[in-house]
Parts: C-alpha cells; structure tokens; sequence
C-alpha cells in the first residue's frame, strides 16, 4: 500500500515545517525569542532585565544585550521619576506613572518589531558605560 499526499493548491504537496528558535533569512541574527524578551524587558521593567541577567543563553545575545541594558536603566528612572511625578501630583491618582509605562511598551513594540530603540539620554548613558 501507497500513501499519497493530496496537493494543497492544486500542484504542490503540502511540507511540514519544524519550529525553531533560529533567525529567519535577512534579520541579521535575530530571533523572534530575543524580540519577545526585548519586548518584555520595556513593559515590566525592571523585573524581567534582572532575570534576563541572570540567564545565561539570554543575557550574551547582542540584541536582548542592547534593548536589557536600557529597558533596566529606563525602569530605574521609571520607578523614580514616576514615583516622584505621582507624589507631587497626588491629584492625578498614578497617571504619570501609567504614562511612563506606557511610553515604556511603545519602545517595547519597537523592539519586538526588531528595530533599535533610542531614548533620549539613557541610549547614550547605556552605550558610554559598554553596557550595550
């Protein structure tokens, strides 16, 4: 007995294509892994750039480097600034914080889009001390 395929299209057979964590042609080394955890490092921030730290497959790939060191960086001064801002601004019931944040997942879908992320003052913080 003969197992036969039926086309999909009319003329080609269907192939099953194993899922990999290895880039796709023309993204330059990058995974969709390492844009997932870009990702995640902006929106809960400062959390997810310390356990990126900490784990060693993740921690040396250069695009999960570059977007963990600012995403922690940005998180310090989110955490701060957006404390400070929400105390002096008590009437606003957390807004400045929440904008922050939000400004925060908008870098964080910029990376997951794959595309290098410059905030004001902290990229060039990041990069002088070879963070990134």
């Amino acid at each position: 007995m003969t197992e036969e395929f039926e086309p999909t299209d009319g003329n080609e057979f269907e192939e099953k294509v194993p899922i990999t964590e290895e880039p796709m042609s023309g993204m330059d080394g990058i995974t969709d892994d390492d844009k997932l955890w870009a990702f995640l490092a902006y929106v809960f921030t400062p959390i997810v750039p310390i356990i990126l730290m900490l784990m060693e497959d993740k921690k040396n790939r250069p695009f999960i480097k570059a977007h963990n060191a600012q995403a922690l960086a940005w998180g310090i001064v989110n955490v701060i600034g957006g404390t400070i801002l929400s105390s002096v601004l008590f009437f606003c019931l957390g807004a400045p914080s929440i904008i922050i944040w939000a400004v925060g997942v908008y870098w964080g879908w910029q990376a997951y889009q794959g595309q290098e992320v410059t905030i004001p003052f902290v990229t060039d913080f990041v990069k002088k001390q070879g963070w990134a």
